[in-house]
């Protein structure tokens, strides 16, 4: 049975995500961030956890010339909305509903994993961690875009949006949770106010 220790977005937050500005911030600030701290990163076969109305899924085919991307989210309507956006793309996408603590894919079967600002979202994001760790090859990728417990927590947002509040994590444990879970760091940025930021780290080889 799947788990779905995860939380979907409100309306408000949805929209927020999924419009035109939101798309625009991500194919032309995340996006060449991500490839500059990723060093030309090899990313053949890819997942996009939270993929939402699939803008993701996109850049990921178009700026980082991805050949296979499988996506899912945990909102079946955003999903839904991602399949009338990719439906040209033929083979070359995967589309399913599902959670980013129990990813549906077998142990090291990805170049590079993509989270555009869904570690947030996860109550257990340590097992989240730990579960992109496990579906990435040796020597894959991890590609984070994230939001920090100062905007997470910050009374505004609190009001306004739907995210979990105990155990967040700033930049630096977000950091050191991925090198625990097998990650080694190959670039990072933070976003003035530090309340984003963005990682890059690929996974230790194997030993031996």
């Amino acid at each position: 049975m799947r788990d779905f220790t995860a939380m979907k977005m409100n309306r408000l937050e949805k929209w927020m995500m999924n419009n035109p500005l939101r798309a625009a911030i991500q194919r032309h600030y995340a996006a060449p961030i991500l490839l500059e701290l990723g060093r030309g990163a090899a990313v053949d076969r890819v997942l996009e956890i939270g993929c939402g109305n699939g803008v993701g899924v996109e850049i990921i085919l178009d700026a980082f010339h991805a050949k296979q991307v499988d996506a899912f989210d945990l909102d079946d309507e955003l999903v839904d909305l991602a399949r009338k956006r990719l439906s040209r793309r033929g083979d070359a996408v995967r589309l399913w509903s599902g959670s980013a603590t129990e990813i549906q894919a077998g142990d090291g079967a990805y170049d590079a994993v993509f989270a555009f600002g869904v570690i947030h979202h996860l109550p257990d994001w340590r097992r989240g961690v730990r579960e992109v760790v496990r579906v990435l090859k040796p020597g894959g990728v991890f590609f984070a875009e994230e939001s920090y417990a100062s905007f997470i927590t910050h009374p505004l947002w609190r009001r306004i949006m739907d995210h979990p509040q105990e155990d967040r994590f700033d930049h630096q444990q977000l950091r050191a949770e991925l090198v625990t879970a097998g990650l080694e760091e190959l670039g990072e940025r933070l976003a003035p106010g530090s309340g984003s930021g963005w990682i890059v780290g690929r996974k230790r080889a194997h030993e031996g």
